[in-house]
């Protein structure tokens, strides 16, 4: 058995490492701020490209927020911070081949869960509220840009129900890496009728608080929605190798 190199750490790793655990034991709670540059460089005894470096490693991760001219302070925990540490590898993946099904898949399994979920736990006031959301989504019809942000407020919505910070977030990250589909699925003739028309199913099944029902809605949309824009795809493809 041939044993796998083991990969040395960089300085500003290993810096990053002990700010975490110094932040994860208390020593410095959201909203203090960290000690200074210079005195991080004695702490640890290492240069100051490390400790910035440090610095915005963890400002990747959201723990701390980095200023200019200012010592870094700590943050809470955000649900949209961890989120957003994915956004980056998200486009690459989504520009890999098959990489736009992949992610179809994945927020379809996100989804349907959610309007399960919701039918489960909703409230008369989040019914109330989704009802809206849907009148605002019938409204923008013939208004490309406007239906694309109301069909967005719709599912948000949903999303919301359950009251995980965890769920709006992964929401509002799966928007935005699957805004191409929205627009070019949304162009076709008769596109927003049909999305107005299975919403309107998913609200009567959270409505009536119908789990079985809510996740069916929503499958049979989501998919209705990938046919529209592979349709799409399909249709600019033929009209570019046309001569």
């Amino acid at each position: 058995m041939t044993p796998a190199p083991i990969r040395r750490r960089k300085l500003y790793e290993e810096v990053a490492d002990a700010i975490e655990r110094m932040i994860g034991e208390g020593r410095f709670a959201p909203g203090d701020h960290l000690p200074s540059e210079r005195e991080l460089m004695e702490t640890f005894g290492v240069g100051r490209s490390a400790v910035r470096e440090a610095m915005l490693s963890l400002q990747r991760m959201g723990l701390v927020a980095v200023s200019s001219g200012e010592r870094s302070r700590v943050l809470a925990p955000s649900a949209k911070a961890l989120v957003g540490e994915l956004s980056g590898a998200a486009r690459r993946l989504l520009a890999q081949p098959g990489g736009v099904a992949r992610f179809q898949q994945a927020r379809a399994l996100f989804e349907i869960g959610l309007a399960r979920l919701a039918a489960q736990v909703a409230t008369e006031a989040d019914v109330v509220r989704l009802g809206a959301a849907l009148a605002a989504n019938r409204a923008s019809l013939g208004d490309l840009q406007r239906f694309r942000d109301t069909d967005v407020a719709f599912h948000l919505a949903i999303a919301e129900i359950p009251r995980n910070p965890i769920f709006t977030s992964l929401h509002e990250a799966v928007v935005a890496w699957l805004t191409e589909q929205r627009t070019t699925s949304g162009r076709l003739p008769g596109a927003g009728e049909a999305a107005c028309a299975a919403h309107a199913r998913i609200l009567e099944a959270i409505a009536a608080r119908d789990p079985a029902a809510a996740e069916q809605a929503m499958q049979e949309h989501l998919e209705a929605v990938a046919a529209l824009y592979w349709k799409a795809q399909g249709e600019a493809a033929t009209a570019a190798a046309a001569p």
